[in-house]
């Protein structure tokens, strides 16, 4: 465990003129935020305190996985290959149009579009049930895992020492693209793409990467924990790639293509 004598905070300065472009690391290429609605629930004295026991209720678990599911279907089309989008539409025509059912749902393999990884790093269980629903590798899965382990839950700002391990790693390479999503309470679900400008050289990141005097000791052993207590939690992404369209009057999706650096 490393503790800590100081606060660490982030800074992300975003423009959208292009003669900061030679400035940048990044290209922002899309942005996803999906809300998915509740209700508030009204209760008495005498039966909050029973709810506030239960991790979580069946309305807030269909919420959760409508959430990731309907971010993940919008950003598909976005960052996927055509030969991968052709086989979900060819599918998806089958079993809808012709009604050819025992034709199975085609899911596609995001990992194919996509090098990095940057989860928001909620908990164990959070990070273990993406990594189950995605298949992705151990090294994919490194940046969320030590962030975790050294910073704890920084809530989403997690994604951006993510990155910073991966940049600490030498693993940015230009023309690279990262995947950075975060959960938020309502249930939202928020994910962003950008694209390496120029290959990242750890060692000129001295002055502002909060790995660069550690990333030698990493990555570490981190202890997995039974599936048991991995339950209550593992509805943030047990539905991650189970489908491939939702529809739900209670959620919206906003996408923009804006050129923006940083």
């Amino acid at each position: 465990m490393h503790v800590f004598n100081e606060f660490h905070y982030i800074y992300v300065l975003l423009s959208n003129r292009s003669s900061d472009r030679r400035l940048s690391k990044y290209q922002l290429l899309h942005t996803i935020s999906t809300h998915k609605a509740t209700k508030e629930l009204t209760t008495t004295p005498s039966t909050a305190l029973t709810i506030a026991k239960t991790r979580t209720t069946t309305t807030q678990q269909q919420n959760r996985c409508l959430a990731l599911k309907t971010n993940i279907t919008t950003l598909g089309p976005l960052v996927l290959p055509m030969s991968e989008q052709l086989l979900t539409f060819a599918t998806l025509a089958a079993r809808r149009v012709f009604k050819v059912n025992r034709i199975k749902p085609y899911v596609s393999d995001i990992k194919l579009a996509l090098e990095h990884f940057c989860i928001h790093a909620g908990g164990r269980a959070v990070l273990d049930e993406i990594q189950k629903n995605l298949d992705l590798s151990e090294w994919q899965m490194e940046p969320s895992r030590m962030t975790l382990n050294r910073f704890g839950n920084t809530s989403s700002s997690s994604v951006w020492y993510e990155l910073g391990y991966s940049e600490a790693k030498g693993r940015i390479k230009r023309g690279g693209k990262t995947w950075q999503i975060g959960f938020g309470s309502g249930f939202k679900c928020n994910s962003a793409v950008c694209r390496a400008l120029r290959s990242i050289d750890p060692s000129k990141e001295k002055t502002n990467n909060p790995w660069i005097d550690e990333i030698h000791e990493f990555p570490v052993t981190v202890p997995r924990i039974s599936s048991s207590s991995s339950e209550s939690r593992s509805v943030k992404a047990s539905c991650v790639l189970k489908g491939h369209y939702v529809q739900t009057e209670t959620s919206f999706v906003i996408t923009h293509q804006e050129r923006v650096y940083y």
